[in-house]
């Protein structure tokens, strides 16, 4: 049985090209010049592609939040919280990208499932676009932590 309950945000397609082709570049440049100039590519392609994410731990009763490049996760294990109730909620998210002269801003729905403790601080552990998909590891979360879920994608919340 996994005991790991893991959520990572996906990294747009075109991010991640320009990420490898910088990182691409910076190494060539490395190699060639060996200018200094490289590590400044070098750098900013691998931070293109460093995905963030969460788990938890449901056998060792702990989770973190964290960072990975490649398959590399940097993060720190805190104990869990005792958590009263997971939320699945439909909001807007954007995303700025920005060019030297231009700037442009895409907005577009996702559907959070949070896990909330203390009445009122939460931790968001998976996003997505599909309501089926944000039931399912709500549904898992009530399994494995003996919790409700609470359905706030529509204008009326209720419990499940």
């Amino acid at each position: 049985m996994n005991t790991i309950i893991s959520y990572q945000k996906e990294i747009p397609f075109f991010k991640r090209f320009i990420g490898v082709a910088f990182a691409s570049l910076g190494f060539l440049m490395l190699v060639l010049t060996g200018s200094l100039m490289a590590l400044i590519f070098i750098v900013i392609g691998l931070g293109l592609n460093v995905v963030e994410g969460s788990d938890i731990n449901l056998e060792t009763k702990q989770f973190r939040t964290f960072h990975k490049l490649f398959n590399f996760k940097i993060g720190k294990w805190m104990p869990i919280p005792n958590f009263e109730y997971v939320s699945v909620f439909k909001t807007k998210e954007s995303q700025t990208v920005r060019v030297v002269t231009a700037e442009t801003t895409q907005k577009y729905e996702i559907i959070k499932v949070n896990l909330f403790y203390n009445r009122n601080k939460h931790i968001t552990f998976y996003k997505t676009t599909n309501k089926e998909d944000a039931f399912a590891v709500a549904n898992n979360f009530k399994l494995a932590l003996n919790i409700d879920v609470l359905d706030a994608t529509e204008s009326e919340t209720k419990w499940l």
